[in-house]
């Protein structure tokens, strides 16, 4: 008796792994044939605490539950949190920055602690030094990169390399690198550019107009990525690229790879830890997606909806309740 019951047990479990087996499979089938999503729950069980900055949306933190938790009411293209909790931003033209700026805001009392006055057209970013210095991009006629102190001096300028025509779209992303050098991303200029911060001489061009100009793939935010290799959100051109140490085009992605029209003028980008890309649309609107992550393999595993107006650049801060550490790569 104990012989038939054991025997009709393991039966009924190989008849169970039978049937698994097969429902296994059907799901796969299903699964390339578009009739079953992959990874259904996967963009549910990722949540991002960040920091958004633009026009229209002024400078924010958003919670991991979507909520705003921070407001400073005034317009940046540009900002960090840093160590202490306060806000680092570079500020659009305002009656009081009329040619732009650069304030620490205390993220409690929103006090300015610290602010720097634009002195020609226009401060399209800031980076945060480890000797408690800032990394500056002033536009203009002389276009260039400066570092200043908390006293608001300049004590070292450095000239950028790019057209005058149009000083909105000189620089955006100016960010120092680990060697000491810059890389500034040149919209009209379809190049990112290495510069030796002593003598200016550039030391390196990475081009974005591949596919030719009339695709707009104007260089905005360019990360050098510990491998050596340079991430880049190419704007208007709708694309993320990703180039090897000479240059070349090793990976990109765009709408046509995501099967959908996320990437609506793609301004800031991170890399994140895990080698996920979250990328900005700054153009997007109303219910529109504004942030998304995707992975190498170009699947889409976060997006944000909140908000009424796209972000021109932010700054992942925390995920699933854990802090990002190495959130430089922005």
């Amino acid at each position: 008796m104990q012989l038939r019951n054991r025997a009709h047990s393991e039966s009924g479990i190989a008849f169970s792994q039978f049937n698994h087996f097969w429902l296994q499979l059907l799901i796969a089938v299903c699964c390339m044939m578009g009739g079953i999503p992959v990874d259904a729950g996967e963009e549910e069980s990722i949540r991002h605490s960040f920091l958004g900055v633009g026009k229209a949306n002024r400078a924010v933190i958003i919670g991991e539950d979507g909520a705003v938790e921070w407001k400073f009411d005034m317009p940046a293209s540009d900002g960090w949190v840093l160590p202490n909790g306060n806000v680092l931003l570079a500020l659009y033209g305002t009656k009081e920055f009329p040619h732009g700026g650069v304030v620490e805001v205390d993220r409690k009392t929103k006090q300015i602690l610290f602010q720097y006055q634009g002195q020609q057209k226009e401060i399209s970013t800031v980076q945060p030094l480890a000797d408690g210095t800032f990394l500056v991009a002033e536009l203009g006629p002389e276009p260039r990169a400066i570092v200043i102190n908390r006293q608001g001096k300049i004590v070292k300028t450095t000239p950028l390399q790019c057209q005058k025509n149009n000083t909105h779209m000189q620089t955006r992303m100016l960010r120092v690198l680990p060697n000491g050098h810059y890389i500034a991303p040149h919209l009209l200029d379809f190049a990112v550019k290495e510069y030796d911060p002593e003598s200016g001489a550039v030391l390196q061009v990475i081009a974005t107009d591949d596919r030719g100009r009339e695709k707009r793939d104007w260089p905005f935010t360019a990360i050098r990525l510990k491998n050596g290799n340079t991430l880049i959100a190419c704007t208007n051109g709708n694309r993320i690229i990703e180039t090897n140490s000479q240059g070349k085009i090793i990976w990109s992605v765009t709408n046509a790879d995501l099967g959908e029209n996320l990437f609506s003028d793609a301004c800031g980008a991170q890399r994140l830890p895990n080698g996920n890309t979250v990328i900005a649309s700054y153009r997007a609107k109303g219910d529109q997606v504004k942030l998304f992550e995707v992975t190498p393999d170009k699947k889409v595993v976060w997006r944000y909806t909140g908000m009424k107006s796209g972000f021109h650049h932010f700054q992942i801060l925390t995920t699933n309740g854990k802090p990002v550490k190495e959130n430089t790569w922005k």
